[in-house]
């Protein structure tokens, strides 16, 4: 699945950088494909199974197609980005229509395209889901409906400071993201100090092509409720006005040392300024592969230990029909899906944490269960304990019970430096984190002969911090 969607990422980031070359010029589109290969923030996004990374995949089809001058793609890509995705994702539509409803006067056009659009994407999704559902249902509209029109909203799973997105902005992009949000005052000293017989952009006007990260920026840097993937949809975007503010600086710099210095008539800005160019993707790109890499060493353990789980049946000769629970305790938020299950008879159960909020559920397994609404389910986070077991014990401590079948190497976030989490220095590091272990527990009870003929193995996923001689202690986990 994330080589399918790694595949169909690198291809309209192909049409996306092409579209930028044209309408922008080859140097912006070049240090904008630069940015995006090695950019940390593009390395999770584009193979994540989530709306927000299809409605950047379709961002950027929908900006490629529209700095071409192909309208009516556009309107089809944003369609598909919004209503096959994330709802959310019609704002970045809103320039374009902008464009061709104000500047372009396309008013048949725009009409008849969202016309086809809408009943293209939306009459299938429509009968699938209500087949499905059992009752008649528009999934953008109760997305739209629940977080703005008289829902509980999102507020409900958390809220974060206006600098969340500031310092998640840096982690995944750090120097291009403070390039890009200096995009517009770059823009006005090259108005003022870089005057040029052509214009730099092709088609549209700068405060046009790139609206729609500002706007996107200003929408949800005031939004409570906050999360990484909210900002997926304009990572392309990033990269871009990060290239167009390096290329300004290059400018600048050309135009300041013209004073100081004699250039030969027709000398152009980049024959003295690519080392400019050269060191920050230095930077940069050495700062996005830090990032990456201390993501990987950190946080790996949870998929570590779903491999494991799936090697489990073979070397432990159990029946494949056998029923499994796979218990999850407080860090039930970093099971992936059901997919690193070894197979349909191993079945997710939740043990008592100190979350109190409602946890996923499986549907019933009847040919009608994804029509079963029931009654525990509620849109308010409610806990409900149905699904879970007793609080949950240290099991560490209870080791006539509990048998460790494989520890995995996690990062105890509140013992270690905010910094060297956050970007992985060789040698340094390593002096400044604290690891403890994510572990994998099996039963050790007694089986009797029938319960042998039906095995039931109960597998304790649990998160444990090492202390001198045992693991163990209770606490939330979470990650920079």
């Amino acid at each position: 699945m994330r080589c399918l969607l790694g595949l169909l990422c690198s291809s309209v980031e192909v049409y996306f950088y092409k579209a930028v070359c044209r309408e922008f010029g080859v140097h912006v589109g070049r240090m904008c494909l630069m940015f995006q290969l090695f950019s940390a923030g593009m390395f999770i996004s584009s193979t994540a199974f989530l709306p927000s990374s299809w409605a950047m995949y379709m961002m950027c089809t929908a900006c490629a197609a529209w700095w071409t001058q192909k309208y009516e793609f556009a309107i089809f890509a944003t369609a598909l980005g919004s209503l096959l995705g994330w709802p959310f994702a019609a704002l970045l539509g809103i320039p374009i229509a902008v464009d061709m409803l104000f500047l372009k006067k396309l008013y048949r056009t725009f009409l008849q395209w969202s016309v086809i659009s809408a009943i293209a994407i939306l009459v299938p999704m429509i009968i699938i889901d209500s087949t499905y559902f059992g009752k008649f249902v528009i999934a953008p509209w109760n997305i739209v409906k629940y977080n703005i029109f008289g829902g509980a909203g999102p507020n409900l799973y958390g809220t974060e400071p206006f600098s969340y997105y500031l310092v998640n902005g840096f982690l995944n992009f750090n120097f291009v993201w403070v390039l890009a949000l200096l995009t517009p005052i770059a823009l006005i000293l090259s108005y003022f100090f870089v005057p040029s017989k052509n214009k730099s952009t092709l088609i549209l006007p700068h405060y046009i092509s790139l609206s729609p990260l500002f706007l996107w920026l200003f929408v949800f840097l005031l939004q409570p409720h906050k999360e990484e993937r909210f900002l997926f949809p304009v990572y392309p975007l990033i990269c871009l006005c990060g290239s167009i503010t390096l290329d300004i600086i290059q400018k600048l710099f050309f135009r300041i040392w013209c004073y100081v210095k004699t250039f030969p008539h027709g000398t152009h800005y980049l024959d003295t300024t690519t080392f400019i160019m050269i060191g920050t993707f230095v930077i940069t790109n050495s700062l996005s592969i830090l990032r990456m890499y201390a993501l990987y060493a950190n946080y790996h353990a949870p998929l570590d230990v779903f491999m494991e789980l799936n090697r489990y049946p073979v070397e432990r000769r159990i029946p494949k029909t056998a029923a499994i629970n796979v218990c999850l305790g407080k860090d039930w938020h970093r099971f992936p899906n059901s997919f690193f299950l070894p197979n349909t008879n191993w079945n997710v159960k939740f043990i008592k944490s100190e979350f109190d909020g409602m946890l996923p559920a499986s549907y019933s397994q009847t040919e009608n269960g994804t029509k079963i609404v029931h009654s525990h389910f509620n849109d308010k986070n409610k806990e409900e304990p149905r699904r879970e077991t007793a609080l949950e014990p240290i099991y560490a401590n209870k080791r006539d019970h509990w048998r460790v079948v494989r520890h995995f190497k996690f990062l105890n976030v509140e013992k270690s430096h905010k910094f060297f989490r956050a970007f992985y220095i060789p040698f340094i590091s390593d002096i400044y984190l604290t690891y403890g272990d994510l572990t994998l527990l099996q039963t050790v009870r007694p089986m009797s002969l029938a319960e042998d003929n039906d095995l039931k193995c109960a597998l304790r996923l649990l998160r444990s911090f090492l202390t001198e001689k045992q693991c163990g202690v209770n606490g939330s986990v979470s990650s920079i």
